[in-house]
């Protein structure tokens, strides 16, 4: 992979992962274009730095804001690690459920199968993407009526982030503060729970990735793993200060009422991934 490979798909995971326009999908159908493998364990994995990249924007751009409301008081700080455990706990026993579903009833138990086997179905990323876009203009519509997240609201949240986990296209941040809106929760709210899911996600993602990598039978244990980290790692640098723009932008959309576009672009996407696959 070249420097210039490397530069492009960071800026792209950068600016799409934390709009809620899917980066997975738009970092693979650019995969694809420079003639690379997006089911490959090394491209999932730098695929997986690009998201650590970005992880580290949403914590330097929401940092003061969490700490505000959840730190405010010992209470605050119970409920809202509370509404995060019972998001995370539900988006992995419904992710789990879903992949077993995939697994057993639509790959009839192929043998050596892997979700990331579906990553470059390009029929599927375009109906995930559509998907993603109906949801948004749909949340849009609704009247905000500035709820706090609950543990109720924070169990939606977490079922919806777990339909999200297999499917390249169906924006995990789209889809959360989409639901989050739906419920009434107010925009700021939901956008900082959606990103605060994502700050508790992403390890356990990495780490599922580095073994993933460490099982492939085409590397070797050190030197294939820091030959796939170093590019990642360069990536994670461009990922960050894209990602950080993108927050900006989201913020601002989402505040001044012009959250629908988002779904509208998810709606063309899904056409240019059709055409483009």
């Amino acid at each position: 992979m070249t420097l210039l490979q490397i530069l492009i798909l960071a800026v792209i995971q950068g600016s799409a992962e934390l709009l809620p326009i899917s980066s997975s999908a738009h970092v693979i159908v650019a995969e694809k274009l420079m003639g690379l493998d997006p089911t490959s364990p090394q491209m999932t994995l730098l695929l997986v730095m690009l998201h650590t990249g970005t992880m580290f924007a949403v914590i330097a751009y929401y940092w003061r804001s969490w700490r505000a409301s959840f730190f405010d008081s010992p209470q605050a700080l119970k409920t809202h690690t509370l509404n995060l455990v019972i998001a995370t706990a539900i988006t992995g026993v419904v992710g789990l459920l879903l992949l077993q579903l995939i697994k057993r009833v639509v790959m009839h138990n192929a043998p050596g199968f892997e979700i990331e086997h579906l990553f470059g179905d390009a029929r599927l990323m375009a109906a995930s993407l559509a998907s993603a876009g109906i949801l948004i203009i749909v949340s849009a519509r609704f009247a905000e009526r500035d709820r706090d997240v609950s543990a109720y609201s924070a169990a939606w949240i977490g079922a919806v982030q777990g339909l999200c986990l297999p499917f390249r296209g169906f924006s995990r941040s789209g889809a959360t503060i989409s639901t989050g809106l739906a419920l009434g929760i107010g925009r700021m709210r939901a956008e900082e729970f959606s990103f605060a899911l994502a700050v508790v996600l992403t390890p356990a993602v990495i780490a599922r990735e580095v073994w993933r990598l460490l099982k492939s039978s085409d590397l070797t244990l050190a030197g294939g793993l820091v030959h796939a980290l170093l590019p990642g790692l360069m990536g994670m640098a461009l990922s960050f200060v894209a990602g950080l723009l993108a927050l900006r932008w989201l913020s601002r959309w989402l505040e001044n009422g012009r959250w629908h576009l988002f779904g509208g672009y998810c709606l063309l996407a899904s056409l240019g991934v059709l055409w483009i696959g």
